[in-house]
This record gives C-alpha cells, sequence and structure tokens, in this order.
C-alpha cells in the first residue's frame, strides 16, 4: 500500500482519532489535577473577625478552610470586649485562597495604668502632647489668676489634684488648671496711697 493511499485509510484516520482522544482526555486530567493542586480560580472572602474571641476565630476560620497567627495583644480598647480581635491582617471582604493565614492581634483585659508626669508650670502647648503621648486624654481647661498666662498650676482626674507620680489609667482625661495671666493680687502700698485719713481728734482741753 502506497504511502498516499495508507494516509487516507480508515485504519489511519481510526489512530489519528484514538491518538486525539487519548491527547483530549490526557489534558483534561491534567489540567483537573493541576487545580486541584493549586486551588486555581477558588478565592474566599476573609470573614469580619473583629470583637470574636481567638476560639470564635479558630471555629469561623475552619469552616472556610483558612488558618489564623496570634501576633500579639494591644492596649486595652474599651469599644472591644476583653481579650477579643481588634484588627485583622487581611482586612474583612479580601478574597485569598484556601489555607491563608489571618494575623490577628488580641485586646488587653483592661487598661494599663502610666505614672502622671511633671507638667507643673509647664505651658498647655507642651502638656498636651505630653499626656497624649502617654496614652492620656485632655480634660476640662479651667484658668485661675495667675501672671503665668496658660501654665499648667494643677493637674486634677475627677476632682482630686494629681501628684507626680501617681498613677491613673491609660485613656483617663486629665484636668488642667492654667494661669490666666493676670495678676493674682493686690499692691498693699496702692491701697494704702488711696486710704481715707483718719480726722486728727483735738484733745477736749485744748477745745
Amino acid at each position: 500500500m502506497s504511502l498516499r493511499k495508507y494516509l487516507t485509510s480508515r485504519v489511519f484516520l481510526g489512530q489519528v482519532l484514538i491518538a486525539i482522544a487519548i491527547i483530549a482526555v490526557l489534558g483534561y486530567l491534567f489540567m483537573h489535577w493541576l487545580t486541584f493542586t493549586t486551588d486555581h480560580g477558588h478565592e474566599i472572602t476573609v470573614p469580619d473577625l473583629r470583637k470574636l474571641t481567638v476560639e470564635q476565630v479558630e471555629e469561623k476560620l475552619d469552616e472556610l478552610d483558612l488558618d489564623y497567627v496570634l501576633l500579639d495583644s494591644v492596649d486595652f480598647r474599651s469599644g472591644f470586649p476583653k481579650f477579643s480581635v481588634v484588627e485583622q491582617d487581611p482586612i474583612p471582604g479580601d478574597k485569598v485562597k484556601v489555607g491563608r493565614k489571618v494575623y490577628i492581634k488580641i485586646n488587653a483585659s483592661g487598661f494599663s495604668s502610666v505614672k502622671i508626669p511633671d507638667l507643673i508650670e509647664k505651658t498647655y502647648r507642651e502638656a498636651v502632647p505630653t499626656l497624649k503621648a502617654l496614652g492620656l486624654e485632655e480634660g476640662t481647661i479651667t484658668y485661675i489668676p495667675n501672671l503665668g498666662k496658660d501654665m499648667v498650676l494643677e493637674m486634677r482626674y475627677k476632682g482630686r489634684n494629681l501628684k507626680v507620680g501617681d498613677r491613673v489609667l491609660k485613656s483617663s482625661k486629665i484636668d488642667l488648671v492654667l494661669g490666666d495671666g493676670k495678676a493674682s493680687y493686690v499692691d498693699e502700698s496702692v491701697v494704702d496711697s488711696v486710704a481715707t485719713p483718719v480726722e486728727e481728734q483735738v484733745p477736749a482741753n485744748e477745745q
């Protein structure tokens, strides 16, 4: 049989069709295996884990085939329950693949305490940044007569005077008493100079 007749024979065409079918099946199986091993095209929406406990986080992520890593605890935040998640990465709504780790930070059990710094005779502009750097907040500002304008004269917390070194909880509001820049006393010599003179009494025997 000549080559031309063989190439046009049913036997050759049948072998070609069989080869094409085998290649197609192998290609399908390879792509299926590749998709399975890389999880190509399958993404999971990261849930919102904030305010959940670690146990709740683990349960929720297990259902989604995700994992978590506990990074650290952060300073207590009053808007979150104790020992609950306050931060997470990736953030809620992000798309990730199966097995991705979600990094979380946990709320502390309560506010830590800090020492009151020495703000006496500091200016208001110096005092406020110092308070904020320590995690404290500016409270009520009141003024009293004093030549030192906007100078801190007293520090108070819930109505009681604070001394340097006293401890208060973070996020506490510290009230400041400032000078108003005006004299707090009257010169006695001025008072004497304007005082009404006392009339001199004449002895009775001279009248």
